[in-house]
């Protein structure tokens, strides 16, 4: 069960253990918010609720199961950032691992969909709900070798579209966050862990970090109650697209 305080209003984080959803929570605790960080490593949660006065809760958003118990858990709720999701592999279609088209589809399209069907009746009792869904350049335009990537980030972005429209009306609010490079475990996930690989894709410029992010998402979530900051892009100053960017030598 979530322990907030009631003065202060509930933010949900998932993929809330590492990177942008850690970053995420320390600063929208530092907002004013009390936040329920979800993660499949809920130690790593735990120990950021401790440092914030959060509450940690275990999510795997790939399992109904576990979104059902996450969602038990955080009966009020204000602002959901759907942030859980990653990539897996750098193929061409041509060589596609489909358990990894698989993965990518679930732990960003319907994970998304799974914990924002959950917390929408909460977040519209709250009289003042707000969805921020943290997507990518990848759901703007495509990029070699990346289809299962972008087409899941594509549909994710379609679903958070879409209730901009269904949820016209309703006392709740959607943003699309949509960063380009950031430098967290995101390219280490995607190459099952191999730092060189990982390291290579930030090699010569300099990406934007998780507290980058954080900050505009704090932003968005700061706004007043009539104001809705339908999308927001924001990429290193040394990339341009998915495909192009400066990379200085040494």
């Amino acid at each position: 069960m979530t322990t907030a305080n009631s003065a202060r209003p509930v933010a949900a984080v998932t993929g809330a253990s590492s990177g942008i959803g850690a970053a995420v929570a320390r600063a929208l605790a530092a907002a004013g918010f009390h936040v329920v960080l979800g993660a499949r490593r809920v130690d790593r949660c735990s120990a950021i609720a401790r440092e914030i006065d959060g509450t940690a809760v275990r999510l795997d958003v790939t399992d109904p199961a576990s979104v059902s118990a996450f969602v038990a858990a955080v009966p009020e709720c204000r602002l959901l950032v759907n942030n859980a999701g990653g990539a897996k592999g750098l193929e061409p279609v041509a060589e596609a691992d489909e358990d990894d088209w698989r993965w990518m589809w679930e732990a960003n399209v319907m994970g998304t969909l799974r914990v924002t069907k959950g917390l929408l009746p909460a977040l519209i009792a709250s009289g003042d709900g707000h969805i921020i869904t943290v997507t990518s350049i990848a759901a703007l335009e495509p990029y070699d070798n990346g289809a299962g990537y972008t087409g899941a980030k594509h549909a994710q972005a379609m679903l958070h579209r879409t209730l901009r429209g269904e949820l016209l009306g309703r006392p709740v609010r959607l943003t699309e966050i949509a960063p380009g490079m950031v430098e967290t475990e995101f390219s280490l996930v995607r190459f099952a862990g191999d730092a060189e690989k990982a390291g290579d894709v930030y090699r010569g410029l300099t990406p934007l970090t998780a507290e980058d992010v954080a900050e505009t998402i704090v932003f968005a979530a700061t706004r007043p109650a009539h104001v809705n900051i339908d999308q927001i892009v924001l990429k290193p100053r040394d990339q341009a697209s998915a495909m192009r960017a400066h990379r200085r030598e040494g």
